[in-house]
C-alpha cells in the first residue's frame, strides 16, 4: 500500500502541471497532444509592456488557451524578431502569434515552423524593405498623432546600439491618454503610462524583412479611432496581410486594453480556423 503523504505530493504535483499547462507556464516543452489548443503568444508593441494583455490573456485563459507573453525588446524588427523565436523554440506544438501596434513588425519578421496563424492588432504589417516611418507618410495617411511634442526622444543605456546608449522614442505624460488610449479612463491610461517602454528610434527605420504573412494565414483587427497608426493605413496593410480575414473595432490604439473581448474574439477565430 502506498503512504498516503506520498499520494497526496502527487495529486498536489499533478494539479499544478495541469494549471500551469492551462496558463502557459509550463517550464518546458511538453509533447502536444492531438486536438490540444495552440499556444497563444502575444506580443506588445512600442510605449507598452506586457501588462497590456492582462485582459486578453485571462479571457483566452478561461477558454483553455495556454497562453505566454513576450517581453519585446523594442530594438529593431530583426533584433527583436529573433528574440522572439529563441522564445518559441521552447513552445511544443502549434503557435498562434499576436502582435500589436510594432509587435506586428515584430512578428512579421519571426519565422518559425509552429507558427500557424498570425494576428494583427492595430499593428503594422510591413512588406519586404518597408519600415514603420516610412509606412506613416504623413501625406499619403495622414492622422497619426504620434509626434513632437507629443513624441519624445531621450538617451538610454543600451547594449545593443553604439557604445553602450541608443536614442529612444517615448510618449510624453501629458499627451499619453489623449494620443495612445483615448477611450480608457484616467487611472487605466495612468497605469499604462507607468508601464510605458520606450522604444530605439532606429528600431523605426529599420527595412522589414521577408514577411510572414505571405506564407501564414492571418488575421487583422482595426482600431476606427486610433491616433498612432491611421485606420487608412492599417486597412491597407491588412488588405495584402489578410485579405478576407479583416475586421474592425470602435476603438483607439490600445484595443487590447479597452476591447479585450473584441480582440480575443480574433485571436480565437484565427486559433480555430488553422486548427489542424
Amino acid at each position: 500500500m502506498s503512504d498516503p503523504s506520498t499520494t497526496c505530493l502527487r495529486r498536489l504535483a499533478a494539479a499544478i502541471a495541469v494549471s500551469a499547462a492551462v496558463l502557459g507556464l509550463a517550464a518546458g516543452p511538453a509533447a502536444a497532444q492531438p486536438g490540444t489548443k495552440p499556444t497563444v503568444v502575444l506580443v506588445h508593441g512600442a510605449f507598452a509592456d506586457s501588462s497590456g494583455w492582462r485582459d486578453v490573456a485571462a479571457q483566452l485563459a478561461a477558454q483553455g488557451y495556454p497562453v505566454r507573453t513576450f517581453d519585446n525588446p523594442l530594438r529593431g524588427p530583426s533584433h527583436d524578431s529573433a528574440a522572439l523565436e529563441r522564445a518559441l523554440a521552447g513552445i511544443s506544438g502549434p503557435i498562434v502569434l499576436v502582435g500589436h501596434s510594432y509587435g506586428g513588425a515584430v512578428i512579421t519578421n519571426t519565422h518559425d515552423p509552429d507558427v500557424v496563424a498570425g494576428v494583427y492588432i492595430a499593428a503594422f504589417a510591413p512588406a519586404q524593405g518597408e519600415f514603420v516611418q516610412g509606412l506613416l507618410n504623413p501625406i499619403t495617411y495622414p492622422g497619426s498623432r504620434l509626434l513632437p511634442p507629443a513624441l519624445q526622444l531621450g538617451v538610454v543605456a543600451d547594449a545593443t546600439g553604439p557604445g553602450g546608449s541608443n536614442l529612444d522614442g517615448y510618449i510624453a505624460e501629458p499627451y499619453f491618454h489623449e494620443v495612445f488610449a483615448q477611450d480608457v479612463d484616467a487611472a487605466t491610461a495612468a497605469d499604462m503610462f507607468a508601464h510605458q517602454k520606450s522604444a530605439a528610434l532606429t528600431a523605426n527605420l529599420e527595412p522589414s524583412g521577408a514577411p510572414s504573412w505571405s506564407s501564414v494565414p492571418s488575421w487583422y483587427l482595426v482600431s476606427q479611432q486610433d491616433r498612432v497608426i491611421p485606420p487608412a493605413l492599417q486597412r491597407f496593410m491588412a488588405s495584402r496581410a489578410a485579405p478576407g480575414t479583416t475586421t474592425e473595432v470602435d476603438a483607439a490604439h490600445a484595443s487590447l486594453v479597452s476591447r479585450p473581448g473584441e480582440v480575443t474574439a480574433v485571436v480565437v477565430a484565427a486559433a480555430e480556423a488553422t486548427d489542424g
